[in-house]
């Protein structure tokens, strides 16, 4: 076999700012208001009720209609404070969109997604006077663990209903998978850090940067010092192949690939195998996936075990990686890694089938040449930190009730280190903002409305 082709560099610069541009343009102002007008403003409307964080979605399309953007993202804001990010990674085309009713006589939703956009790209530009306020200081304060999605809608929740909260983050930066784990492509200008910076101007947030939770902090001693704690530290661990080989150069975590990219401050000056299998089905395996083509790779296969159609990853990002010139290659599982002189040159694959439920292997096996292998098969649960040990879990992660609450006092979590979700941010954050309100009513306050009154919409077994 050829030795590994790993290289930076492999692009104009001209096409790597083409490459990492936003990939899909927001609406123009007539634009939105022409789609605005194609919203029916349903009573009980269906869109609402697929929407995670439940967002008034006719009441912020009409305000757009009206030409009130600051209004129409108050609505938006006040029910999910990631509004502007979820507007540009939600699937809205299996959530709210999927809900629109004018699916059922044509074949176009409202863009909701990009409405939305729209709508916070507007007011993030000048937010002028400040949409929310603070609470009378409650006297209480407020633990967070991971300044991810769940864990900063919980602090600003908290913040608002006049708690102090302190966020302690092992990052050097908030934000989280928003910051670390999405697409370059999907959130230009450092967006992700502007509507943070606009998060914590409320006030009463304090982020403690360098904190790992079984390191620097216990939940033991959180829980001594604090009168309630939020865990929303996600999946730091990652699964592993089990195959000999698996350590070798140009096996890597897809986690770790994109996070690195979204921190280079050169695209150019990232190192990009020219054949790169991609091993997974989900969204962080496309994003992946498409942006080693963006750097430069010439072959960039997904290889996931079942068919396209049972793929987490939505039909639109899976059309997204064609149009990028992806392929996909079903029913496949890796066999076996070839490294001869420490860095990954060949890797075998084992054709599957489902047989009542179950993957056999059929017998047909194929090899490829490779210089990068990036594991996109899911992250676990570190549970580094003794005192994690005791919370009872379910298949790995951490059960919690519909408000939130674990099975250790005072101590809640949301996001995707707790079971029963979808792995979505905008459900990270109503994850978040629930166990808010849940820890408002167990300090015992009782706030009127029926925001107060929210839980968490998927079923806890």
């Amino acid at each position: 076999m050829p030795a590994a082709d790993i290289k930076p560099g492999r692009l104009g610069a001209c096409q790597y700012q083409a490459n990492f541009a936003d990939a899909h343009p927001p609406l123009t102002h007539v634009q939105a208001l022409i789609e605005a007008d194609r919203c029916y403003y349903c009573y009980d409307a269906p869109c609402v009720n697929a929407c995670p964080t439940g967002i008034d979605i006719p009441s912020f399309i009409g305000r757009i209609a009206q030409d009130n953007l600051r209004g129409a993202a108050k609505a938006i804001l006040e029910a999910n404070v990631f509004g502007g990010m979820c507007a540009r990674v939600c699937p809205t085309e299996v959530l709210c969109e999927q809900a629109c009713v004018r699916n059922t006589n044509e074949d176009k939703p409202v863009e909701i997604g990009m409405l939305q956009r729209f709508a916070t790209d507007d007011y993030f530009a000048a937010p002028g006077k400040p949409l929310f306020t603070r609470l009378a200081p409650s006297g209480k304060r407020v633990a967070v663990v991971g300044a991810g999605p769940a864990g900063l809608s919980c602090a600003h929740r908290a913040a608002m209903l006049g708690h102090e909260v302190t966020v302690f983050e092992a990052q050097p930066k908030p934000g989280g998978l928003n910051e670390y784990g999405l697409a370059t492509y999907k959130t230009t200008d450092g967006f992700a850090q502007k509507e943070i910076d606009w998060l914590l101007s409320i006030g009463g947030i304090q982020i403690r940067h360098g904190q790992k939770l079984g390191e620097q902090i216990t939940l033991a001693n959180l829980s001594l010092v604090y009168d309630a704690v939020f865990l929303g530290m996600g999946l730091s661990g990652v699964n592993a192949l089990g195959l000999a080989g698996e350590s070798a150069g140009g096996v890597d975590d897809a986690v770790g690939f994109i996070a690195d990219l979204r921190q280079a401050s050169d695209y150019a000056a990232v190192p990009v195998g020219r054949r790169v299998i991609v091993i997974g089905g989900g969204m962080t395996a496309v994003d992946a996936a498409v942006q080693s083509r963006k750097l430069g790779a010439q072959e960039v296969t997904i290889v996931y075990r079942r068919d396209q159609a049972r793929m987490p990853a939505s039909k639109h990002e899976q059309e997204w990686a064609k149009l990028n010139g992806v392929i996909i290659r079903e029913w496949s599982i890796l066999k076996a890694l070839d490294a001869p002189i420490g860095h990954v040159q060949g890797a075998t694959f084992a054709e599957v089938k489902d047989v009542a439920g179950r993957l056999e292997v059929t017998g047909k096996q194929w090899t490829v040449e490779v210089d990068t292998v990036l594991k996109a098969i899911g992250q676990t649960l570190v549970l580094a930190d003794p005192t994690l040990q005791t919370l009872v879990l379910k298949k790995g992660r951490i059960k919690v009730d519909p408000e939130g609450r674990t099975s250790l006092t005072k101590v809640w979590a949301g996001g995707d280190c707790t079971y029963g979700g979808q792995d979505l941010t905008v459900e990270a954050v109503e994850h978040g903002k629930v166990a808010a309100h849940s820890i408002d009513r167990a300090f015992g306050f009782q706030r009127q409305g029926k925001v107060f009154d929210r839980v968490r919409k998927e079923v806890i077994a």
